[in-house]
């Protein structure tokens, strides 16, 4: 370099600061740049390469989901019929399996990748950056992940770990393994790894695996296998087909039952209809933690959503007509202790020695005056032995303490005992307001779950009638969809705003295009409303001519109501008699519309063209549902979205094909990043094992944290929430530094010489953790034991809820803050 060029750049180009950190980085063209721009441009650099490694790692887990999902044909004997067999469908990937290896590789691939890389890159020696990230990456899973999980559950709801021998299984290797490591490199050999510790090492991923999936088998708590339960879940209805011979991921009969559900709306096209249906099938799918995992990834990218986004009027209507709703709106007939109950339906479990809770009816009506409800708790199935359960008051429009004594409590139904009711006070205010409605939950105590479980109704509706009016009468919908084979089209009819008194209300037939007695019998009658009755039903026969014909509609309209009733909003409805043949004619074609859809939330069956396409638009090219979030993460993303674009497709060999080709890319981005955080540590003066446990480890983690928070709202349990945070950080260990490090100690084992790993920060680190680790899991323990924390890890009441997570973060943050002190000598630790 010139003198004169050296004169007039104002930074030194002789001193190229950090230029022999990295294994490919840094560019020649840095040395006449600033430290201070350098760690800018390196630090955005980092977090772009984060970006892109969760872009890749959706893809990856894409991949593994494919492989895990993959079923075999079996033939079985049909316990119905001697020398008969059944063929039926199994997964050919237990899922704790699938959790422990293909799902937790996928998750931590780059922390795994990154340990590996760093021996390899450094002619088998160890360095600071994997090990390091390895521990502050479990940190923040278990500290972190926790506290934003307990947090993020709307009160009072919770989430229950389902499989917890299973987690307390990986819970102790999840400890073990760091303790391990400890023992390893501060105790039995002082600083060097010997072969016969490596092996030992890398032997306890596959331990882990076994024992996880012998506990999930209750292998240590009964010797027994309950035949008739394998049998249950091996013997499943088999799947339709549509008739290319693709097998559906739905019943025909389930969406012909939604199209008469969902006929009053008329104004729908066919593929609005196919959208909502599709979006209900959605929601009642099972989900596995590999798809939670690719959900949060995309959250990051803007990318294409694998739960349904419905427009704005879609999702008003899904809200509010097709969602599962917490009652099943039973017509009230039976009037008991100032209560209203209705008809309960329910299917006895197959086991003889499992009872089933569940209330009589999903919904009640009291009149204000009456100021009690009783709701009826009922036993099927096994009723040999005393069960407790517990009941909870939920708020809807009615509040507690103004409208009606919360209860929250446990009860007991005795040996023989089939029903037991409760009553809830209700509160007269001597006010008239609108008729007001709030729920009551019914759950099953800690320890109740192994000889009883609740059945489909688990949520009763309450509704307290205003009782100081007659109040209105009106249909419940504006128009009715029935077909031509349906013998009586059943109209409801509601009593809103009050119910005080005896009121009778005229209804009766007009033709609109179809004929009276030609397509229907006309009626002119009248219905009587008891005092406190609210509902009715209006049944006119329909007659099936057997002739081809166009839909046909008529009227149904109340008048000259009495008794100081009105007449509602809904005074008229619109029955459409729809024929048979064009009924199942719009129902194939539905079919195949929610197919489709339905492909699109799969990643399973994407093609190349496909994934073009979801790369270069945003959301996946579902503009109408688009945020803004959206427009910025595929913005900041597009480059990755697009280079990923050429990875193959889950379509191609099984999915084997995407993982072997998404793994190298993983492997690349995780060998640039590598070099990107010693550079940058460098630059801002941070020593390796600090930036591992705190940027390396975050960034890399961040996925896992949007994923978990997703399936802890959505999820059923707490399962795929943090259930599988311990797996993954003794997977971590045992494979993370279990294979290189074996791969190492081999190396120098043949040239006669040790494999030296410094203990240093890392024992240090590995100490702090562990003592967290401890902390924090009696802290889970607690909260699934304890009534103050609603019995369960996650969610629970606010206050209690707030505290844990504060807890978590104090204890991670502590962690950090320990492990910084010691690595900068404030703190004197010798190994």
């Amino acid at each position: 370099m010139s003198t004169e060029y050296a004169n007039l750049t104002t930074v030194s180009c002789q001193r190229f600061k950090c230029s022999g950190r990295g294994l490919i980085l840094p560019f020649g063209t840095e040395a006449c740049m600033s430290i201070q721009l350098r760690a800018v441009l390196y630090f955005i650099f980092l977090l772009y390469l984060f970006l892109g490694i969760a872009i890749i790692a959706d893809i990856f887990m894409s991949s593994i989901e494919t492989i895990t999902s993959r079923k075999q044909k079996i033939r079985y004997p049909d316990p119905g019929e001697k020398d008969k067999y059944l063929t039926v469908e199994v997964q050919l990937w237990n899922a704790t399996v699938a959790n422990l290896t293909l799902m937790a590789l996928g998750s931590s691939s780059p922390e795994i990748l990154l340990s590996i890389i760093e021996i390899v890159g450094n002619r088998f020696e160890a360095g600071e950056l994997g090990p390091g990230t390895i521990v502050g990456s479990a940190a923040y899973n278990l500290l972190m992940i926790c506290a934003l999980c307990i947090s993020s559950i709307k009160a009072p709801e919770t989430r229950r770990i389902k499989l917890y021998n299973v987690f307390l299984v990986t819970s102790f290797f999840g400890f073990f393994a760091y303790i391990w490591l400890f023992i390893v490199l501060s105790v039995i050999s002082k600083d060097v790894v010997d072969l016969w510790e490596a092996i030992i090492t890398f032997l306890m991923f596959p331990l882990v695996v076994i024992l996880a999936y012998l506990a999930e088998k209750n292998f240590f708590i009964s010797k027994e296998i309950n035949m008739e339960e394998e049998e249950r879940t091996l013997i499943l209805t088999p799947p339709e087909v549509d008739e290319t011979g693709n097998q559906r991921v739905f019943r025909k009969e389930d969406l012909l039952q939604f199209l008469r559900d969902l006929g009053q709306s008329t104004s729908l096209s066919l593929e609005d209809k196919a959208q909502l249906f599709a979006a209900k099938l959605s929601e009642s799918m099972p989900r596995s933690r590999m798809q939670y995992r690719i959900e949060g990834a995309r959250m990051l990218a803007g990318g294409k959503s694998l739960f349904p986004n419905l427009p704005g009027k879609l999702q008003e209507i899904y809200q509010r007509a097709v969602k599962p709703q917490p009652f099943g709106g039973a017509i009230l007939t039976d009037h008991e202790d100032g209560g209203r109950k209705g008809s309960s339906t329910f299917n006895i479990d197959e086991n003889p020695h499992m009872a089933i809770l569940e209330f009589a009816s999903s919904s009640y009506a009291v009149l204000e005056r009456e100021q009690r409800v009783t709701v009826d708790v009922t036993r099927h199935g096994y009723t040999a032995s005393a069960i407790r359960f517990r009941l909870d008051t939920i708020d809807g429009t009615a509040t507690a303490g103004e409208d009606y004594e919360k209860l929250s409590e446990e009860f007991k139904m005795e040996s023989g005992q089939q029903e037991k009711k409760i009553t809830i006070h209700v509160i007269d205010d001597n006010q008239w307001e609108p008729d007001e409605t709030f729920f009551v939950k019914l759950s099953l105590p800690e320890g109740e779950e192994k000889h009883a479980k609740v059945g489909s109704k688990t949520i009763a509706l309450v509704t307290i009638i205003n009782d100081d009016d007659p109040g209105f009468i009106q249909f419940e919908e504006p128009i009715t969809l029935v077909k031509e084979s349906v013998g009586k089209a059943e109209i409801k009819v509601a009593r809103i705003n009050g119910a005080d008194g005896r009121v009778t209300v005229h209804y009766r037939t007009k033709d609109i295009d179809a004929t009276a007695r030609k397509d229907y019998q006309p009626v002119d009658s009248e219905l009587i409303f008891e005092h406190g009755e609210i509902s009715k039903v209006i049944a006119i026969p329909i007659v099936d001519d057997l002739e081809a014909e166009k839909d046909e509609s008529f009227a149904v309209e109340l008048y000259d109501a009495t008794g100081g009733a009105n007449i509602g909003k809904n005074a008229k409805t619109v029955v459409t008699i729809i024929n048979d043949d064009d009924y199942k004619t719009m129902a194939n074609k539905m079919a195949s519309l929610v197919q489709v859809d339905m492909d699109k939330l799969s990643v399973t069956k994407t093609t190349w063209g496909q994934k073009f396409r979801e790369a270069m638009n945003v959301n996946g090219g579902d503009i109408e549902t688009a945020k803004v979030g959206h427009y910025i993460g595929h913005t900041l993303a597009f480059f990755w979205k697009v280079l990923f674009a050429f990875v193959p497709p889950t379509s191609i060999a099984g999915g084997w094909l995407t993982f072997f080709v998404s793994l190298l890319f993983i492997a690349i981005l995780t060998a640039i990043v590598g070099d990107v955080a010693a550079i940058f540590g460098c630059l801002v003066g941070l020593k390796d094992s600090i930036t591992a446990i705190s940027f390396v480890a975050l960034g890399t983690s961040l996925p896992d944290t949007f994923a978990s928070m997703i399936a802890a709202k959505n999820s059923k349990t707490a399962d795929d929430a943090i259930g599988n945070v311990t797996g993954s950080n003794s997977v971590n260990v045992f494979l993370g530094l279990g294979l290189p490090w074996l791969v190492a100690a081999i190396y120098w084992e043949s040239k006669n010489l040790p494999f030296t790993v410094k203990a240093g920060d890392l024992s240090f680190s590995v100490l702090v953790f562990s003592v967290c680790c401890i902390i924090g899991m009696v802290v889970l323990t607690l909260r699934r034991f304890l009534g103050v924390f609603g019995k369960a890890e996650l969610g629970g009441p606010t206050i209690p809820k707030y505290i844990c997570s504060i807890f978590f973060v104090i204890l991670w943050i502590g962690y950090l803050t320990l492990s910084g002190l010691q690595a900068y000598g404030h703190i004197k630790w010798q190994s």
